[in-house]
Protein backbone atom coordinates (compact mmCIF):
# COMPACT_ATOMS: atom_id res chain seq x y z
CA UNK A 1 0.00 0.00 0.00
CA UNK A 2 2.68 2.14 0.69
CA UNK A 3 3.74 1.83 -3.28
CA UNK A 4 0.31 2.77 -3.65
CA UNK A 5 0.42 5.95 -1.75
CA UNK A 6 3.43 7.34 -2.83
CA UNK A 7 2.55 7.16 -6.54
CA UNK A 8 -1.06 8.77 -5.59
CA UNK A 9 0.52 11.27 -3.41
CA UNK A 10 3.06 12.49 -6.05
CA UNK A 11 1.05 12.79 -8.81
CA UNK A 12 -1.62 14.59 -6.57
CA UNK A 13 1.34 16.88 -5.10
CA UNK A 14 2.15 17.54 -8.94
CA UNK A 15 -1.31 18.61 -9.57
CA UNK A 16 -1.85 21.12 -6.60
CA UNK A 17 1.28 22.52 -7.26
CA UNK A 18 0.55 23.71 -10.67
CA UNK A 19 -2.70 24.50 -9.19
CA UNK A 20 -0.65 26.60 -6.25
CA UNK A 21 1.19 28.21 -8.84
CA UNK A 22 -1.11 29.28 -11.31
CA UNK A 23 -3.08 30.87 -8.58
CA UNK A 24 -0.37 32.38 -6.86
CA UNK A 25 0.51 34.26 -10.06
CA UNK A 26 -3.03 35.17 -10.88
CA UNK A 27 -3.01 32.91 -14.24
CA UNK A 28 -5.68 34.64 -16.20
CA UNK A 29 -8.38 31.47 -16.61
CA UNK A 30 -7.52 31.29 -12.74
CA UNK A 31 -9.09 35.00 -12.15
CA UNK A 32 -11.86 34.30 -14.69
CA UNK A 33 -12.56 31.43 -12.57
CA UNK A 34 -12.41 32.62 -9.28
CA UNK A 35 -14.52 35.39 -10.18
CA UNK A 36 -17.32 33.48 -11.83
CA UNK A 37 -17.71 31.68 -8.85
CA UNK A 38 -17.33 34.83 -6.48
CA UNK A 39 -14.25 34.70 -4.88
CA UNK A 40 -12.49 37.86 -3.96
CA UNK A 41 -9.03 38.33 -5.44
CA UNK A 42 -7.66 38.92 -1.77
CA UNK A 43 -8.33 35.26 -1.60
CA UNK A 44 -6.24 34.49 -4.32
CA UNK A 45 -2.73 34.60 -1.92
CA UNK A 46 -4.37 32.41 0.77
CA UNK A 47 -5.52 29.66 -1.61
CA UNK A 48 -2.37 28.92 -3.65
CA UNK A 49 -0.50 29.02 -0.31
CA UNK A 50 -2.88 26.31 1.08
CA UNK A 51 -2.35 24.24 -2.30
CA UNK A 52 1.54 24.89 -1.89
CA UNK A 53 1.02 23.15 1.52
CA UNK A 54 -0.76 20.11 0.83
CA UNK A 55 1.68 19.31 -2.07
CA UNK A 56 4.64 19.75 0.39
CA UNK A 57 2.54 17.94 2.98
CA UNK A 58 1.80 14.80 0.79
CA UNK A 59 5.28 14.34 0.09
CA UNK A 60 6.70 15.00 3.40
CA UNK A 61 3.76 12.22 3.86
CA UNK A 62 6.17 9.91 2.46
CA UNK A 63 8.49 10.07 5.51
CA UNK A 64 5.96 10.80 8.07
CA UNK A 65 2.54 9.15 8.32
CA UNK A 66 0.65 10.93 9.98
CA UNK A 67 1.60 14.17 8.21
CA UNK A 68 0.90 12.65 4.67
CA UNK A 69 -2.68 11.50 6.54
CA UNK A 70 -3.57 14.84 7.42
CA UNK A 71 -1.93 17.05 3.88
CA UNK A 72 -4.15 14.32 2.23
CA UNK A 73 -7.24 15.17 4.51
CA UNK A 74 -6.89 18.80 4.29
CA UNK A 75 -6.50 18.89 0.45
CA UNK A 76 -9.78 16.58 0.39
CA UNK A 77 -11.40 19.31 2.69
CA UNK A 78 -9.94 21.90 0.61
CA UNK A 79 -11.15 20.43 -3.08
CA UNK A 80 -14.69 19.29 -1.42
CA UNK A 81 -15.10 22.85 -0.45
CA UNK A 82 -14.19 23.92 -4.26
CA UNK A 83 -17.28 21.60 -5.36
CA UNK A 84 -19.86 23.46 -3.07
CA UNK A 85 -18.51 26.56 -4.21
CA UNK A 86 -18.95 25.37 -7.50
CA UNK A 87 -22.19 24.60 -6.85
CA UNK A 88 -23.65 27.08 -5.09
CA UNK A 89 -22.64 29.56 -8.31
CA UNK A 90 -24.37 27.32 -10.33
CA UNK A 91 -21.48 26.72 -12.13
CA UNK A 92 -21.21 22.66 -13.23
CA UNK A 93 -17.82 23.15 -14.78
CA UNK A 94 -16.85 21.54 -11.77
CA UNK A 95 -15.14 17.82 -12.86
CA UNK A 96 -11.14 18.89 -12.02
CA UNK A 97 -12.18 19.89 -8.32
CA UNK A 98 -14.34 16.66 -8.16
CA UNK A 99 -11.65 14.59 -9.58
CA UNK A 100 -8.97 15.77 -6.88
CA UNK A 101 -11.18 15.39 -4.17
CA UNK A 102 -11.21 11.53 -4.90
CA UNK A 103 -7.39 11.39 -5.34
CA UNK A 104 -6.66 13.28 -2.25
CA UNK A 105 -9.51 10.93 -0.34
CA UNK A 106 -7.69 7.87 -1.93
CA UNK A 107 -4.76 9.05 -0.84
CA UNK A 108 -5.50 9.58 2.58
CA UNK A 109 -7.09 5.75 2.69
CA UNK A 110 -3.66 4.71 1.13
CA UNK A 111 -1.57 6.35 3.59
CA UNK A 112 -3.86 5.32 6.51
CA UNK A 113 -3.71 1.97 5.33
CA UNK A 114 -0.02 1.84 4.65
CA UNK A 115 1.06 3.14 8.64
Amino acid sequence: MFIAYAVVAAILALAISASAFLTLTRNADVIESMTKLGVPGSWLPWLGTAKAAGAVGLLAGLVVAPLGTAAAVGVALYFAGAVVTHIRAKDYAMAPAVVLTLVAVAAAVLRITSA
